[in-house]
């Protein structure tokens, strides 16, 4: 690989072509003349550093059945029956700032572990979702393919001669229906 920007190179180029080397692709030594160009294979990105979104932070919306709780949700003063004006302030901003420290005080102490647990659990639920169900499944598919066929020629053999005969049979029956009033 190479070592950092040659003699020539800037360091932007360096960046962006970080598996291309004089001599050709380091998983393709013997390209002697390959350049950005003609390049055809994908450009690798690396998803565990891409750029996370501070301000949208459910972009693909899957909390929205999730309660969202606010202040009037919960606490409500029917016509005829109000607190002092500043009680109603007071209300509203202890309930306010109470559930958002809250939440970012469990967030703070039980997030990072639970990120963790949840990591190793979908870790493992990939890794046997790569290495155990999809080949028990094409297993499976392999060798239920074998038992169809067979079961095909039994239906084909016994089962088709059989409806066919009956229904030759039972095609001269006429069914009349008539109302009688």
């Amino acid at each position: 690989m190479t070592g950092g920007p040659k003699d020539g190179e800037t360091e932007e180029e360096f960046l962006h072509s970080p598996f291309i080397r004089k001599q050709g692709n380091i998983y393709k030594p013997n390209n002697k003349d390959m350049d950005n160009e003609s390049l055809n294979e994908k450009t690798m990105e690396d998803v565990h550093t891409k750029e996370i979104d501070l301000v949208n932070r459910d972009p693909k919306h899957i909390n929205d059945d999730v309660v969202k709780v606010d202040f009037e949700d919960v606490i409500a003063e029917p016509a005829g029956t109000y607190s002092f004006d500043g009680v109603w302030k007071a209300s509203f901003t202890t309930f306010t700032v109470t559930k958002y420290w809250c939440y970012r005080l469990l967030t703070a102490l039980v997030g990072i572990p639970l990120a963790l647990i949840w990591g190793i659990f979908f870790a493992i639920l990939s890794f046997l979702h790569i290495w155990a169900v999809v080949p028990c499944v094409k297993s499976y598919l392999i060798e239920i393919h074998c038992v169809s066929r067979v079961y095909s020629i039994c239906v084909h053999t016994f089962c088709d001669p059989l409806f066919e005969a009956m229904g030759k049979c039972l095609s001269s029956i006429r069914i009349r229906t008539s109302k009688e009033v």
